[in-house]
């Protein structure tokens, strides 16, 4: 794929890094800590260990997923001018630093790299994980595609909790040995939780430019005050979600030891703060994620 020249008032960027850019790498720790959760999960109770290769590709599922969705959610936003009144890191679609149909066909690469690698765990596991492999894609592409794009209806928070916390968080554990556990349910809840927070303070920094373009996510239809509600509701239940993880491994409960790391972001958004001022509280969401992911892993393996 070759980049085209940015349009008036964008900074010029390599061809390179706009890919990377466009690709958002901030966001997968998203799809990187519910596979390593649930990697650890699926060895619990087994005769072997860690199977290493289905791991790896496990992984590589849920971040070519996680890219490929980044990429349909810049076409369909850039396409539909959604991402004119943008806060956030550049877009490529809506910056001219690329074409629609070149965002749109690196989000198609994206896709087919992660069905390579759930082909290959099909082929060991089971082949009904191709059907989910398929809901995967169906639900990353129409999250901001499509006729009715559900993101605009205030349901990226049921996607986000149902596809980076039980699917991706049960599903790499059950690709280890075959096997569906209420551990692995357990510790798909607090991952879920969390990745909801990173979305609504990404949701939260973008109300006023997602309400201007029609964009009816659930802070829009929230309202700015109960949406920052609505942020400490999930980062408050994701750490207290850690406790259901605590009967079958007690050593989860370190994870906790990153509640601190709540209190910063958490006094910022109650505090009023808007837009601009918003983009720290998603930086340090997205590092209560890594932490806690880091944590439970480890608590868990234990």
């Amino acid at each position: 794929m070759t980049g085209v020249s940015a349009s008036a008032g964008t900074p010029s960027i390599g061809r390179a890094r706009r890919w990377v850019i466009g690709a958002r790498p901030r966001t997968l720790a998203a799809a990187a800590v519910p596979v390593a959760v649930g990697t650890v999960v699926g060895r619990l109770g087994s005769l072997g260990g860690i199977v290493w290769w289905r791991a790896a590709c496990a992984a590589v599922v849920a971040l070519a997923i996680q890219v490929g969705t980044n990429f349909a959610n810049d076409y369909s936003d850039g396409v539909r001018g959604s991402d004119s009144r943008r806060i956030g890191p550049v877009r490529l679609t809506s910056s001219g630093l690329a074409s629609p149909g070149q965002v749109r066909a690196a989000s198609f690469l994206a896709f087919g790299v992660a069905a390579v690698a759930g082909l290959a765990l099909a082929a060991a596991v089971g082949w009904w994980l191709i059907a989910v492999g398929a809901a995967c894609f169906i639900a990353g592409w129409l999250y901001t595609g499509g006729p009715k794009p559900y993101g605009y209806l205030g349901l990226g928070e049921v996607f986000v909790f149902v596809f980076f916390g039980l699917v991706a968080t049960a599903g790499s554990a059950y690709v280890q040995h075959g096997r569906f556990t209420a551990a692995a349910i357990a510790a798909s809840v607090p991952v879920g939780l969390l990745s909801v927070t990173l979305l609504e303070s990404n949701n939260l920094r973008d109300i006023d430019g997602d309400a201007a373009a029609s964009k009816r996510t659930l802070a829009v239809r929230l309202g700015a005050r109960r949406a920052r509600w609505l942020y400490i509701g999930a980062l408050v239940a994701g750490f207290a979600a850690i406790g259901l993880v605590a009967p079958s491994r007690p050593y989860a409960l370190i994870a906790l030891v990153a509640v601190p790391l709540g209190l910063r972001p958490g006094a910022v958004v109650m505090a009023g703060a808007e837009g601009p001022e918003l983009l720290p509280v998603l930086a340090a969401t997205g590092r209560i994620q890594v932490v806690v992911g880091l944590l439970l892993t480890i608590g868990i393996a234990l």
